[in-house]
């Protein structure tokens, strides 16, 4: 059985790495002998790093050639079909899923955070292409609705995001020491958003605050060179005195090795989404700052704090540390409102891979659930 995989890899982006990870791991787990096919930013670097195929995504040849030779066509997972961040996002995933459309291989709409989809052209484009899936699975019920608003009579499944099916542990790996202080710390995983940088300034403020304090803080960067320069921008904000307890890990680390970074804090501020979900992977309490809705509802799927939005900057810097010290203080409870999601999420991660590869061959893969329930 030969299986493509289409979605934004190949940009040494840590969280959509890791959805591809979990995706491979968890269709080799139910088909070791299946066949695996990327489409990738980076051919080379994708198949080495994860023993697959992987074919130029801008290349209509190679992806053709590859969605023909395929017995179907996987979309996902992460915010794919969105035009808040590029127009042509939706153009692009769409058509992908029209070749396959075109060649009669069915496609099937994997664990996806779906939107904003401003445009009427795009809405319009969205629920045609979702309307021919075989599977259409999304990671959050706002997903679910925003589907649904536009059109789409498919049946909907709400599914735990992939990277819930990763088995992260809190150990310290050797390599990892050098980065790493001694104690304690908290870790931190910021991006660039708007123009105007006061979220930055406030969280640079609250982190110089307790770093004074002596608690170590670590800046995790979850998409290469951007949000390594923008960690570097924090740290250059911070006090002389609280730069000596603020860590920086390098860009290139592993998914693997920054899930564990993560595992290993007493606490995360995060702002991208997949760094959220290997705190919860790893029962690590978490503090949100959002921009945008997907940030908002896994927040919410885990019951732990959202302290506000980068566009409104609803909150500040004394607001942070009151909310950084409380949670420190009831880590427990905080653990235990994961542990109620985690539990359930990270067992039913896999079950998406099953579903594929059952509505690809019923008779060789029966299906272990039927999503009747959303999660």
């Amino acid at each position: 059985m030969a299986i493509v995989i289409s979605g934004y890899y190949g940009f040494d982006n840590a969280g959509d790495e890791a959805i591809l990870y979990s995706i491979i791991h968890a269709l080799k787990d139910e088909s070791p002998a299946i066949s695996i096919t990327v489409l990738s930013n980076q051919p080379e670097k994708t198949s080495q790093l994860y023993n697959v195929s992987a074919v130029n995504r801008w290349s209509l040849k190679e992806v053709i050639r590859a969605i023909k030779a395929s017995d179907g066509v996987i979309s996902g997972g992460g915010s794919l079909l969105q035009d808040y961040t590029s127009f042509k996002s939706i153009s692009y995933y769409c058509g992908v899923m029209g070749i396959a459309r075109f060649f009669n291989k069915p496609y099937f709409i994997y664990a996806q955070g779906i939107g904003p989809i401003k445009s009427k052209i795009n809405q319009r484009l969205v629920a045609f292409t979702v309307n021919h899936a075989s599977l259409v699975t999304v990671r959050d019920q706002e997903s679910k609705h925003l589907l649904q608003s536009i059109s789409v009579k498919e049946n909907i499944m709400v599914v735990p995001d992939p990277v819930m099916g990763l088995k992260i542990t809190a150990e310290r790996v050797e390599p990892l020491r050098t980065y790493l202080p001694e104690g304690p710390y908290i870790s931190v995983a910021v991006r660039y958003w708007s123009k105007k940088r006061t979220y930055l300034k406030e969280l640079s403020k609250a982190l110089t605050t307790l770093a004074e304090q002596a608690v170590n803080m670590v800046l995790v960067p979850m998409h290469g060179v951007d949000d390594l320069k923008c960690s570097e921008d924090i740290k250059a904000m911070m006090s002389k005195q609280a730069q000596q307890h603020t860590f920086i890990v390098p860009a290139h680390f592993s998914i693997q090795e920054k899930a564990k970074i993560i595992a290993h804090s007493e606490l995360l501020i995060g702002m991208r989404l997949h760094s959220l979900i290997f705190a919860a992977n790893s029962l690590t309490p978490f503090i949100a700052i959002s921009y945008d809705p997907k940030i908002d509802a896994f927040t919410k799927l885990c019951g732990q704090p959202l302290m506000g939005h980068v566009q409104s900057l609803n909150w500040d810097a004394k607001q942070l540390i009151t909310e950084i010290n409380s949670c420190l203080t009831s880590k427990e409870n905080l653990v235990e409102k994961i542990q109620k999601y985690a539990n359930t999420a990270s067992k039913r991660a896999n079950l998406t891979a099953n579903t594929v590869l059952s509505r690809l061959g019923a008779s060789a893969y029966p299906e272990k659930t039927k999503f009747n329930i959303d999660v």
